[in-house]
């Protein structure tokens, strides 16, 4: 079995899988970004992003040339590859996993190829942010035209699966491969570079710190947890922020007011674990929309830290056990986050146990669990 990946850009949460994969069949990764891909400015973050662990490493891959004049995975026509299709057919491909549909060349792959290769699917969608009206209504059409190319989609987590199911796939479509991160590298003991971290904020080791890392934007409300933070006041409690955006400014001017609010500025995927080890608790407060899963919250998770996230996070629905690995507060709900905080920080003993079933939770979203079902729904389709 001979099977061509398309995706845009080397990811740390894709490679390995692809490594995995390439070691049990014939792959060969089409990176349609083109080059350019490999250091990226990301307006997110503001700032050119380029990550520091090596991504493309153990798999076959090919760059694909990208001619839009403006080159991104941020809008639909920023993924415009006119030998893609020749490339793939050069290759002799048997069957093709696209992941993601919603780019000029991705579209023309999966419905160039429909009915003459097996087409499998990888997205992370959700039903989370949708508006009912007359734009939802054509979109719902749209959808499920896309989706009827599809012979098989791999869907991350329970959300996703009643998003493909709205759009047409039926169950025997769906196959279940976890969204993962690299377990292992977040769990590695960090012990002596947490506790410089936190001594370098001034922050005492029977202190709790609160830990949001990701793009300061309003998506992801870091202005919620930070009002929710400055009204608790509690003694021995610190909030830190590690990123950049667009919401950094404010932020800081709004944090000013306390010395238990700090702010380090965007870290590499090396520095992360020591990040969550530091902590007590991870938040992600997202509002979205858009935030389909947050791997963010596997990452605090196999830190051994437990979590408080907002209910327009795909990954709550499957990772967070209420009072087991953290808390789910209702989005943009000041009052419910407030509480929920409140609940948790206040008992630093119980953060630990919470933390450590976070830690077992997370264990089966793996790299090797999902690559596993890809690998088997392939080969057992393939083989009738």
């Amino acid at each position: 079995m001979r099977l061509a990946i398309i995706t845009t850009h080397p990811i740390q949460y894709y490679a390995p899988v692809f490594k995995l994969l390439a070691e049990q069949m014939d792959v060969k990764v089409f990176y349609t970004w083109g080059t350019q891909a490999q250091e990226k400015f990301d307006p997110g973050f503001g700032k050119t992003i380029t990550w520091d662990i090596p991504l493309l490493e153990g798999y076959p891959y090919e760059w694909v040339k990208n001619t839009a004049p403006d080159p991104g995975s941020h809008h639909f026509k920023g993924i415009v590859n006119p030998e893609l299709i020749n490339q793939i057919n050069t290759w002799q491909a048997e069957a093709i996993l696209v992941y993601g549909w919603a780019y000029d060349s991705h579209l023309k792959v999966i419905r160039h190829f429909k009915n003459k290769l097996p087409l499998y699917f990888r997205g992370d969608s959700t039903l989370l942010d949708i508006k009912k009206g007359p734009k939802q209504a054509l979109r719902s059409v749209f959808l499920r035209w896309v989706y009827n190319h599809i012979n098989h989609a791999f869907y991350v987590g329970s959300n996703n699966k009643a998003y493909f199911k709205k759009y047409g796939l039926k169950d025997g479509q769906l196959s279940f491969a976890p969204h993962a991160i690299d377990n292992n590298r977040f769990a590695a003991n960090s012990t002596d570079e947490a506790a410089k971290i936190r001594s370098g904020l001034g922050i005492k080791p029977n202190d709790v710190l609160v830990l949001f890392a990701g793009k300061l934007e309003e998506k992801k409300s870091p202005q919620l947890l930070l009002d929710a933070f400055l009204t608790l006041n509690m003694p021995n409690t610190h909030l830190l922020f590690v990123g950049n955006g667009i919401l950094e400014i404010a932020l800081k001017t709004n944090a000013s007011k306390s010395n238990n609010v700090h702010f380090i500025t965007f870290q590499n995927q090396s520095a992360m674990p020591a990040i969550y080890q530091a902590c007590n608790l991870f938040c992600l407060p997202s509002q979205g929309p858009g935030e389909t899963w947050g791997l963010a919250v596997n990452e605090a998770m196999a830190a051994g830290k437990p979590v408080l996230v907002s209910d327009k996070c795909g990954c709550a629905a499957n990772l967070v056990i209420p009072g087991v690995t953290g808390q789910i507060f209702e989005a943009a709900n000041f009052a419910d986050i407030t509480t929920k905080l409140h609940l948790l920080i206040k008992d630093r003993a119980r953060l630990a146990i919470l933390g450590g079933n976070a830690k077992e939770k997370i264990a089966a979203w793996s790299f090797n669990n999902q690559a596993a079902a890809i690998l088997n729904t392939i080969n057992n389709t393939h083989a009738n």
